[in-house]
């Protein structure tokens, strides 16, 4: 991945315009998961001419780093893809907000990155900038699992934060997540003869009716109550318009707290759904508040103090994973990302840089 060969043209970015400006000039350079290489080759003109900062590309995922030798190292990351387009490019202004693809999820945040990356050049504790691609797709395109695979010594960090959308506010920890494929089976008949057969379809109804009557679980990690979630996502069967099905897929994902391991919450699910077979289709692991992390309780105090769970999945997981604590802090309401509709506050943009500037350059006090 490496030898990616560059865009046809680099797009310049102004970061001297500001974090707000270069929101709308990120997402209006279209960036769906796998097509990151123009975005890619933007940010990275950007790097190469802060002098403070060491550049390294794999793929089009960029790693900026300081080399200040000082006691402690943060990494802050963001991805740069987006889900595909939905009518929802250029961007547009509208009152306090930006609209448009990836605004919330999450180039706001790339554009606060950005901007620190460009201009805080002592900060006060070393950092690692992390610009990365496949976030919105398969774990194994992710860009950090490529750079763990392969350069896994820069993702070292005492501390890490994610630019994902938080509306302004820490949010820690993540759940994780697991999808399986229930499947109930029949016998096919024709269906002018349906008592001659067995209706798969007719089956999953008991496959619903444990999901209707599940009752989500809140657990209270670090003062912070989760909450978790079992539901169909998706269901596949029918032969055609006159056969009795044999076979019905219902597709489950369950959102589960980070006191759970991925083992616990696949046996929780093989169990909810006994007798039914249950394929496991991907999983991934949920990472723990760690609140009572010096670098993580003088991030949140820095930042405000005030802190949230973190309901959906987010890369906080795996740098837990590596056993680097993490949260979440970025501009944008979560509940807009994905959307057509999709949007961030100016303020909250403007908010969580001069948050990320104090902590950066002004220590921990």
């Amino acid at each position: 991945m490496a030898g990616l060969e560059p865009s046809a043209r680099t797009t310049a970015l102004d970061v001297a315009a500001g974090s707000v400006a270069l929101t709308e000039q990120l997402v209006d350079i279209p960036s769906v998961s796998g097509a990151e290489v123009e975005i890619a080759d933007a940010v990275e003109s950007v790097l190469r001419k802060a002098e403070h900062l060491h550049v390294v590309r794999i793929g089009n995922t960029l790693v900026a780093r300081t080399d200040l030798g000082l006691a402690e190292r943060v990494a802050i990351a963001g991805h740069l893809d987006t889900v595909p387009v939905n009518d929802n490019l250029p961007s547009r202004r509208k009152g306090d907000m930006i609209h448009g693809l990836g605004s919330c999820d999450m180039k706001s945040g790339v554009a606060v990155a950005l901007v620190l990356a460009a201009t805080v050049t002592r900060p006060t504790r070393d950092v690692t900038y992390l610009f990365y691609e496949c976030e919105e797709v398969d774990a194994r395109l992710n860009g950090l699992t490529i750079l763990a695979a392969e350069r896994s010594e820069l993702l070292s960090a005492d501390f890490a934060v994610l630019m994902e959308p938080s509306n302004a506010v820490v949010e820690a920890g993540c759940q994780g997540t697991v999808r399986v494929r229930v499947t109930t089976y029949g016998e096919r008949a024709h269906s002018a003869r349906s008592w001659m057969g067995s209706n798969a379809i007719h089956a999953v109804s008991d496959v619903l009716e444990r999901l209707h009557r599940y009752t989500a679980r809140r657990p209270v990690i670090d003062g912070l109550t989760y909450r978790e979630g079992l539901n169909a996502v998706g269901v596949e069967g029918g032969v055609a318009g006159n056969v009795v099905p044999d076979r019905c897929d219902v597709i489950v994902n369950y959102r589960f707290a980070p006191d759970r391991s991925v083992e616990d919450a696949i046996a929780f699910v093989r169990h909810t759904f006994e007798p039914f077979e249950v394929e496991v289709l991907d999983s991934a692991p949920g990472a723990l508040p760690g609140l009572s992390v010096p670098a993580a309780a003088a991030f949140v105090a820095a930042v405000g103090g005030e802190v949230n769970p973190k309901y959906g999945w987010t890369d906080v997981a795996r740098f837990s994973g590596l056993g680097v604590p993490a949260v979440n802090f970025g501009p944008g309401d979560p509940v807009y990302a994905h959307r057509q509709d999709e949007r961030v506050p100016i303020g909250q943009i403007e908010t969580v840089e001069g948050a990320m500037r104090s902590w950066l350059e002004g220590g921990d006090d």
